[in-house]
């Protein structure tokens, strides 16, 4: 299934006393299916709105979005976030603290037949090497396998687009370089198409097959890593 994404000159910002304020401008890319991108820069320079552009938080000003020939987003057309098929995997995780690892990564399947879910979360489980863990609660579980498990619940739901924003940032870096080796990983057996926003070079020429430097709301190129 072709779940390409596209966006061409997308201008994104906000309104003001003072007028109109751009924070993305002229922005295009091509993100082929299964490659993993990267928007590289630092904070405020427009990644992360980007991002929630393509999930659907965010209006477009001008230009567009389409993810597998759909159009998500234009300045006519706003497809909701719950029907972008995007999946998020947030900076700190966002895991439900009163849910159990295994019900974490169910929470996206909560309109699948039970025998469907229970089959999934175990696979999934399976996938990012945590099978052992599913009635564990996140306080039970280090920062590196709370990331495998709000991994596992982004893609649960076969999102045909995953974005990442900076989800390494909150570990110490020696789990932080043997993560993110195990996340392209597991992202490319999947054939995963996904996006990455991250301030570390180091990060986004190990993870990306496409690299993009944004510098005050504008991409400087994007090319492969």
């Amino acid at each position: 299934m072709d779940k390409t994404l596209r966006i061409d000159q997308l201008r994104l910002g906000y309104e003001s006393p003072q007028g109109f304020h751009t924070v993305v401008d002229g922005l295009s890319l091509m993100l082929e299916t299964g490659q993993i991108g990267c928007l590289l820069g630092p904070s405020g320079c427009g990644k992360t709105t980007v991002l929630r552009a393509i999930a659907g938080f965010e209006p477009v000003r001008s230009g567009s979005i389409t993810l597998a020939h759909v159009l998500l987003s234009s300045p006519q057309v706003h497809l909701p976030p719950e029907s972008r098929r995007v999946g998020m995997m947030f900076q700190e995780y966002a895991l439900f603290p009163h849910l159990s690892a295994g019900q974490n990564v169910a929470f996206g399947l909560r309109r699948s037949p039970p025998d469907v879910r229970r089959a999934r979360v175990a696979h999934m489980l399976e996938v990012v090497g945590l099978e052992g863990v599913a009635q564990r609660y996140p306080h039970e579980l280090s920062g590196g396998q709370q990331q495998r498990i709000a991994l596992a619940r982004a893609l649960a739901p076969a999102p045909a687009l995953l974005l990442l924003d900076e989800p390494f940032s909150n570990l110490d870096a020696a789990t932080r370089r043997r993560l993110r080796g195990d996340v392209r990983s597991i992202l490319k057996a999947a054939g995963q198409t996904a996006i990455l926003v991250t301030h570390h070079e180091g990060e986004a020429r190990s993870m990306a097959d496409c690299i993009g430097t944004m510098r005050e709301g504008t991409l400087q190129g994007w090319d492969g890593a």
